[in-house]
């Protein structure tokens, strides 16, 4: 079983890392598509629509991700279900040293 705050550090970097990478992914698809429209204004349409789709697919992994940590953030429990759990546990460890 994963622990509360392994979850929640995963889901913070895991969203931080791809929001990076996606957004230096992007610029480099765009320097490389206008730079190609400069050079070769001629083939322009081809490149835009190639440096479009491009964009796209480099967006589709952020969101992705993003629905990755959303399912990760649901298997959180709340607050109140978390302290009542840290409760009986303990309790049960108390039960259990003083068996011991």
């Amino acid at each position: 079983m994963l622990d509360v705050s392994t979850i929640a550090i995963g889901v913070g970097l895991g969203v931080g890392i791809a929001a990076l990478g996606v957004g230096i992914g992007q610029g480099l698809a765009a320097n490389a598509g206008l730079a190609g429209m400069a050079r070769q204004p001629e083939s322009s349409g081809k490149i835009q629509t190639g440096m479009l789709i491009a964009l796209a697919f480099i967006e589709l992994v952020f969101l992705l991700t993003f629905v990755v940590a959303l399912m990760l953030v649901g298997k959180l429990p709340n607050y109140e279900d978390a302290r009542q759990n840290d409760k009986l546990t303990a309790v049960v460890v108390q039960s259990a040293e003083r068996n011991h």
